[in-house]
């Protein structure tokens, strides 16, 4: 133990501290919650650094486990509120964390809980080590609600911030990137190797920074329209994308009328369309 590490907060982000915590409640990590144990403090101040997270700071953190990236967060000063899907842990997390008063634990599942209210209807950050099944419904469902978010700081499986950071005419662009990048500028902070974990997992990771803007980056008429279109587009991708939309349920006649009205190529392929492009197109949908 350094000198900078508290007597009565020994740093969580530490193979030895874990593996105590874990034996003293007899916690295994649950793979259905897909839960890995961060033990790399290195990393905790990387997300820490990455949100910018000081005393003036409202941060909702999402699935503590047992307060590793908690710890770190609480440390800056930030007020940090934790929301803890695993019934075991908030137990677990009022010992690990016992004297930080600036830390709220909220039993709960994220994709449930009313966020304005749970965040006092103020600014607020987000700083998480997601659970890698279900890092886009959740990522999705922090966006899509327009929640006054100026940042996330995720901790994610590479694959999938690969994917969220990609361009058109990539393979791997689709929906998740449109979304993502309509709502944010998102790139990726720094790669977190797999011993950072207990159990090590068996896919590479990374934190990623999405600067929420403060206007989409398209303005459209009808955002359901826009994620419709986009949503189609990708939804049979070797199709051309005016067969796409079809297969999704547009009218013929109507997908005709939106290629002339707003003259792209309909024999194109929804991968090669820039954000700015499906908003021109989801436009040509929407009626006076």
């Amino acid at each position: 133990m350094t000198d900078t590490i508290k007597t009565t907060h020994p740093v969580i982000a530490n193979p030895q501290v874990t593996r105590h915590i874990m034996k003293a409640f007899n916690l295994r990590a649950a793979k259905k919650l897909g839960q890995n144990f961060l033990v790399d403090a290195g990393i905790v101040q990387g997300i820490v650094d990455a949100a910018g997270a000081g005393p003036e700071d409202n941060i909702l953190e999402i699935g503590p486990g047992i307060g590793t990236l908690t710890q770190g967060l609480a440390e800056s000063g930030a007020k940090v509120t934790a929301v803890e899907l695993d019934k075991k842990l908030p137990a677990v997390l009022a010992h690990t964390l016992e004297g930080y008063d600036n830390v709220t634990i909220v039993p709960g599942d994220i994709l449930k809980v009313n966020i304005p209210e749970l965040m006092g209807n103020k600014p607020f950050k987000v700083a998480a080590n997601l659970p890698y099944y279900i890092t886009t419904p959740i990522l999705m469902a922090l966006l899509e609600q327009h929640l006054p978010i100026s940042i996330l700081v995720t901790m994610v499986q590479k694959e999938v911030a690969l994917r969220m950071i990609a361009q058109p005419g990539s393979k791997i662009y689709g929906a998740l990137s449109v979304a993502v990048q309509y709502y944010t500028r998102p790139h990726i902070a720094f790669d977190v190797p797999p011993r950072s974990f207990i159990p090590a997992p068996e896919v590479d990771s990374v934190v990623i920074v999405c600067d929420v803007r403060e206007k989409p980056a398209v303005e459209v008429k009808s955002e359901k329209m826009f994620f419709r279109v986009v949503k189609a587009a990708f939804g049979q991708r070797r199709k051309t994308i005016a067969n796409a939309l079809k297969g999704a349920g547009f009218q013929q006649e109507d997908i005709k009328a939106a290629f002339d009205k707003c003259g792209l190529d309909s024999g194109r392929r929804g991968e090669t369309f820039s954000l700015e492009e499906f908003g021109i197109l989801a436009d040509a949908f929407v009626q006076k």
